[in-house]
């Protein structure tokens, strides 16, 4: 069986300019409440990776045979119930992402492989003074796609060595949005993230953003699995005026207001944030990802 690719024209936010880019593979059935979308989070600028990420966005970086967002893709692709992936980007980068899809689906048909539809939104974005916010960008995709299905939220520039299939395993039977945490001991590293405490059953019992005094070694990376019913809490998060940056502030809001669970997973998330980091990644990647 193969996906054939469908052209389809996503319109910007009112008041930009912005070209819009062209969306491959949208499903006929158009998520009306089954199956689940998944989204990649690839608008940001990444400039603390200058001069690696001014003319590349930072998921396009190769890590071995492959872009950092291919391994991402590959994951996602190995949950059945996700019909659709979504890349939100800046419109700097958008024809980037817009090439990368089609070689990907095009590869995918050649080979025979079912592969889910790739679909990439520019949101209109040129600038760190102009953008969305990750979770500006989520509402932006909601919006575009009227999503209304299950949804997975996950940032296109980290490494990981969990199983997305095993987070995904989770949450079904949970039947809860879910968070995903590895465990971290450095104190100065968990300063830099979302931390988790976490009950015996895995409800969260609280979860903070860097705090400058951790109480817990959970660290919680950007990767969510929400329910459909949540997705309109998304745009009460952003209409309440709290920040529409970080995608891990929205779960930091909702645990107050809903249960959300963490799936503890075993293995590592490694973010990349400058050159050398990125060099040391590229030089011992099959080491680091257990390939």
């Amino acid at each position: 069986m193969l996906i054939s690719v469908k052209m389809v024209k996503i319109t910007s936010m009112p008041k930009r300019s912005a070209e819009c880019v062209p969306c491959f593979g949208v499903p006929q059935n158009g998520g009306k409440g089954i199956n689940m979308i998944a989204l990649i989070l690839a608008a940001g600028y990444a400039t603390r990776l200058y001069p690696l990420t001014i003319n590349t966005p930072k998921p396009l970086l190769p890590v071995g045979p492959k872009a950092m967002i291919d391994y991402i893709t590959d994951e996602i692709e190995t949950i059945p119930d996700v019909t659709r992936i979504a890349v939100v980007t800046n419109h700097r980068f958008a024809s980037h992402f817009d090439e990368w899809s089609k070689t990907r689906s095009g590869k995918d048909i050649a080979e025979g492989r079912i592969s889910s539809p790739i679909i990439v939104i520019d949101d209109g974005t040129t600038d760190d003074t102009n953008k969305l916010g990750a979770i500006g960008d989520i509402q932006f995709v909601i919006d575009k796609l009227s999503i209304d299905e299950d949804m997975m939220i996950i940032a296109g520039d980290n490494l990981f060595t969990y199983k997305l299939s095993d987070m995904y395993a989770f949450f079904k039977e949970k039947q809860h949005d879910t968070l995903i945490s590895v465990t971290v001991e450095d104190i100065d590293q968990l300063r830099k993230l979302a931390v988790a405490t976490i009950n015996e059953d895995g409800k969260v019992e609280a979860l903070a953003e860097k705090p400058k005094e951790p109480k817990s070694t959970d660290a919680v990376y950007a990767t969510y699995m929400y329910l459909r019913e949540t997705i309109p809490m998304i745009r009460q998060y952003l209409d309440e005026g709290n920040t529409p940056d970080a995608p891990g502030h929205f779960p930091s809001w909702l645990y107050t207001r809903k249960d959300v669970y963490v799936y503890r997973a075993p293995g590592t998330c490694i973010d990349i944030g400058t050159p050398e980091n990125y060099k040391d990644v590229c030089d011992n990647y099959q080491e680091i990802l257990g390939l």
